[in-house]
């Protein structure tokens, strides 16, 4: 499959702090990408760097063969990039339909589309961005994301804080997208297991260097690689099974 997201040496950050250093790696037109490492490891200065949010230091980032590193985070948007980022940055005052149709553009991700994919959405259409709860919040961010029919998809901590239900929705709506769809993503998340499972490749990010990259079904069957860099227990603290943190 041709490369459509090609990073080569990145180095970026905020203000005089260098965070990612000569990071590089591809993802395939219709492929899925988790992205994983501890907090504070540089996973969401990755995501912004490809946005446009950061201090550009060095390297390139090329979408669909086109050099988007001297963009602006609107343009980058115009060229396809889809961002749902950890604050969700939904408009609060407009409501659940507006905060689609102030973004949307022409393609196969329709309101109707998107209203298929979240039932609560379309149930929740008429109220404000403040009255949904952080799981209608995080699942708007992901159809606002979706309505402008991005040539891929970054999504920063899509399951953080959620309810189990929630989880549970938002995971299937997200399989759907990137499987059936066939989407390409980038999934940044603190539940490694549930991403792995629906991505094809993964990489590790430690003190921002690329640590691990390769098959994501490798990966997750790496116990000890998984504990070194991600984080593993045996039980959680109501001693249920072993889950990755």
């Amino acid at each position: 499959m041709p490369d459509l997201l090609n990073v080569e040496g990145l180095s970026a950050g905020y203000g005089e702090a260098v965070v990612l250093r000569d990071i590089t790696f591809r993802i395939a037109e219709g492929q899925a990408l988790a992205l994983l490492g501890r907090n504070g490891m540089g996973k969401t200065t990755l995501v912004n760097s490809i946005v446009g949010v950061t201090r550009h230091i060095g390297g390139t980032i090329t979408l669909d063969g086109r050099d988007i590193t001297g963009m602006r985070p609107d343009q980058r948007a115009h060229a396809g990039i889809g961002w749902a980022p950890q604050e969700r940055n939904i408009f609060r005052s407009l409501t659940v339909e507006e905060n689609m149709t102030a973004v949307a553009r022409p393609g196969p991700w329709t309101l109707a589309k998107v209203y298929a994919l979240f039932p609560r959405l379309a149930e929740r259409r008429r109220n404000l961005g403040n009255q949904l709860s952080g799981g209608e919040q995080q699942m708007l961010a992901v159809a606002r994301a979706l309505i402008l029919n991005p040539r891929i998809m970054l999504l920063d901590e899509p399951l953080e804080g959620l309810a189990p239900i929630i989880i549970e929705e938002l995971l299937a709506a997200l399989r759907k997208i990137i499987r059936d769809e066939g989407l390409s993503a980038i999934l940044v998340e603190q539940n490694a297991h549930k991403i792995l499972s629906m991505a094809d490749r993964a990489i590790i990010i430690e003190r921002g260097s690329i640590v691990y990259q390769g098959d994501s079904a490798v990966l997750k069957a790496d116990r000890a690689l998984l504990e070194t860099y991600v984080g593993v227990t045996d039980a959680g603290a109501d001693g249920r099974k072993a889950r990755y943190r």
